[in-house]
């Protein structure tokens, strides 16, 4: 009980100043692996993220893990990160293994249950991704797909009217996500 507010000033400045090498690390690696690192993650960057924020954290806490240690780890993981995606661009196949592919839940007026279902998804959650768009009638909706990073996307129903000139159908270009049972 005597150390639940300060142990010793060695131990303190030794963690005030991992912690500031370690924040300009992350920082600077973040910088340079490009946005894909801070967009909108998809599981494969989530993880990533993850490990690497614990890597940060147990390079500033412990002491067995000196800095240079704690870099190389946190470095390696954003090398790692790069190759993977780098590959990924170039081999559609490597893609589609490891990152997820969209997913359509709604469809001209009928939620996909099964698709919901494994995704674990409820209507309530499509309804409220579409008051979100400003959308409040179900039959404004073309589909709603889960899109790989997690967020919902709500396409609006084209009406026909005397200044749509559009004359691509939809579903052209939907049809081969939806999956199916």
């Amino acid at each position: 009980m005597d150390m639940l507010f300060f142990d010793n000033i060695e131990k303190l400045l030794r963690i005030v100043l991992t912690a500031v090498l370690v924040y300009i690390l992350i920082v600077v690696t973040t910088k340079v692996s490009g946005k894909r690192s801070t967009s909108q993650l998809n599981n494969f960057d989530w993880i990533v993220t993850v490990m690497i924020g614990s890597l940060g954290a147990s390079t500033i806490l412990l002491k067995d893990i000196p800095f240079i240690e704690g870099s190389a780890s946190i470095v390696t993981l954003y090398l790692l990160q790069y190759a993977v995606t780098k590959y990924a661009s170039y081999s559609p196949y490597f893609g589609r293994l490891i990152l997820s592919e969209p997913r359509i839940l709604f469809y001209q007026g009928e939620f996909l249950t099964t698709a919901m279902f494994e995704e674990r998804l409820t209507r309530q959650e499509l309804e409220s991704a579409m008051r979100k768009e400003g959308i409040h009638n179900i039959n404004d909706v073309e589909a709603i797909v889960l899109e790989s990073d997690a967020t919902l996307s709500v396409i609006p129903r084209k009406h026909d009217g005397p200044n749509d000139t559009d004359n691509t159908d939809p579903s052209d270009t939907l049809e081969p996500l939806i999956r199916q049972p």
